[in-house]
């Protein structure tokens, strides 16, 4: 499947890839949507990193614009880019390969956090911006790594987001399976805590949980996961994150 079909299936509101569990969007609102996933690896976090920025080795060539995850590369570094080559279609004489910029990192610490500004797929052609985010945090033992992706998109589309998220929704959750796979771990249902009643290809109601509906919104996250503490540790001279 190439992105032109994979923007028809966003506009209709449908999944992009068959769900590895049950959906879950963790909000959608008038402004955007957040999503949010968990996988648990045997792996360190150094070598989940290792992974992790090698999305040429994971990530599913169906949501690729050239069909192929070999011709993906991420600089991790701030202001690398999560870039796509594009070959040279036989017989062209326009100049050659082209190339899709994905998304840019803004965050960088090895082994902890990754965190990339940009409309994904589809989305790219839509007045919005989104910031993924990727924390990895060691298991006490020592054995495993939990990792969390979360994604925040806003700004203006033509598809409704309660259209728009249950796909976007979709489509990480096969990427996170993906990724738990190479690394040998599991996916598990993030936000647990809060039942949206969403599948894949099921449209969501456009609205933005109470804390009666979905009590501890921040504290359905495991510890010390994002979301990161909204009051900043007293300055160290080590990076933080938000």
């Amino acid at each position: 499947m190439r992105m032109a079909i994979a923007a028809a299936l966003l506009t209709a509101g449908l999944a992009l890839q068959p769900m590895p569990a049950v959906a879950r969007v963790a909000q959608v609102a008038s402004a955007g949507f957040v999503v949010r996933h968990i996988v648990q690896v045997t792996a360190s976090p150094e070598e989940a990193w290792a992974v992790l920025t090698r999305p040429s080795v994971w990530w599913d060539a169906e949501h690729t614009w050239s069909g192929e995850a070999a011709n993906l590369s991420l600089d991790a570094r701030a202001g690398g880019c999560f870039c796509e080559i594009l070959p040279a279609k036989s017989g062209d004489k326009a100049g050659g390969r082209g190339s899709v910029e994905h998304l840019r990192v803004i965050y960088a610490e090895p082994g902890r956090a990754l965190r990339m500004m940009g409309a994904l797929g589809p989305l790219q052609s839509e007045a919005l911006t989104g910031t993924l985010t990727f924390q990895l945090k060691p298991d006490p033992s020592g054995t495993s790594t939990q990792i969390l992706l979360e994604y925040v998109v806003g700004g203006y589309a033509r598809t409704a987001f309660n259209q728009l998220a249950p796909a976007v929704d979709g489509v990480l959750a096969n990427q996170m399976k993906r990724l738990a796979q190479k690394l040998g771990g599991s996916f598990a249902e993030a936000f647990s805590g809060i039942d949206t009643g969403i599948d894949a290809g099921k449209a969501v109601e456009n609205v933005e949980p109470t804390e009666e509906e979905a009590p501890g919104l921040n504290t359905a996250v495991p510890p010390g996961l994002l979301p990161l503490s909204e009051s900043p540790a007293p300055p160290t001279g080590a990076p933080i994150g938000r």
